[in-house]
């Protein structure tokens, strides 16, 4: 049975953990300086970004190279797409070119799931619209096991920014939340989604009062492309109110990590003074970008056990 990898929220709390242990191994073999592991040099994965993107799509690709696979990316401004061609048209194209895992981001929520159920192929979601984005949530968990340990229960986790736009906010919310960390969310009311509570997360409007004793702060970029009209009055306003500074540093616990998953907008959601500290953990979120992404392809291939299937 084929299995696709769409969001967190489709995974259950041994999926999550079996994928970050072997994401685990994969850093492993990597600072070993190990350059190929040929555990999937039997299969082809294409890469289908119709967003622009730098660090998901190189490390995707060079995951799936380390991996031994044959390794396509899809130019989508050359392809049929510019003629008219419609995504399920172009899944079940890679399918007749053979493709064992197809990895999509896409502006429209639900993209993955819809090219999933129209396609042989396993799907990795590599981020829909203001959907899900599970490999950076994945990635991001992964980073914050290395600091705490993998038993999160209890961890208090904050996101301050564009929760209510953001696939990056989704999955780590339904990702942390599996695995037992308190996840609190801040942000203007304009930009706290609507049932967030019943994510299982708590909503703070005030940026202060949700860090008190966090471990970890996470900054989330206001995604202009997503929202249609403005949020809320200026950056500047913003910045002075959600913008994350030394003092909230000081607020946190004192093991407190910094993280975001980028491009870091300076001085809107992260001082640089808080980007460049010793806290800050966002320079080795990118490192285990490649280790969490060969893990979710080889779990994608069916190469170590666990649900989540479509």
């Amino acid at each position: 049975m084929k299995r696709h990898l769409l969001g967190l929220k489709d995974l259950s709390a041994e999926d999550i953990t079996e994928i970050l242990d072997s994401a685990a191994q994969m850093k492993k073999a990597l600072s070993q300086n190990v350059k190929r592991l040929p555990r999937l040099q039997d299969k082809s994965v294409c890469l289908l970004f119709y967003e622009n993107s730098t660090r998901t799509r190189t490390s995707f690709e060079t995951a799936a190279k380390i991996l031994g696979a044959l390794t396509t990316s899809l130019p989508i401004a050359a392809s049929s797409v510019g003629k008219g061609e419609t995504l399920v048209d172009t899944g079940r194209n890679l399918d007749a070119l053979l493709a064992d895992i197809i990895v999509i981001r896409h502006s429209m929520s639900g993209a993955a799931r819809l090219l999933a159920e129209n396609v042989r192929a396993s799907v990795i979601n590599a981020g829909d619209g203001a959907g899900e984005h599970p490999t950076q949530a994945l990635l991001d968990i992964f980073t914050i096991r290395e600091r705490f340990g993998s038993n999160l229960k209890g961890l208090k986790v904050v996101m301050s920014g564009d929760i209510k736009f953001s696939r990056v906010a989704r999955s780590n919310i339904w990702g942390l939340g599996k695995l037992g960390a308190r996840v609190v969310v801040a942000a203007p009311r304009t930009l706290l989604p609507e049932g967030i509570a019943q994510m299982g997360c708590t909503a703070e409007t005030n940026l202060a009062r949700a860090v008190a004793d966090a471990n970890v702060i996470m900054g989330l970029r206001i995604q202009n492309e997503r929202q249609s009209g403005a949020m809320f009055p200026s950056v500047s306003e913003y910045a002075r109110f959600f913008g994350i500074n030394q003092t909230h540093l000081r607020l946190a616990a004192p093991n407190v990590m910094v993280m975001h998953p980028g491009p870091v907008n300076r001085g809107v959601e992260l001082a640089s003074s808080v980007a460049d500290c010793s806290a800050s953990a966002i320079l080795p979120q990118v490192t285990n970008g490649v280790a969490v992404r060969m893990a979710a392809m080889l779990w994608t291939a069916g190469q170590q056990g666990g649900r989540g299937v479509v």
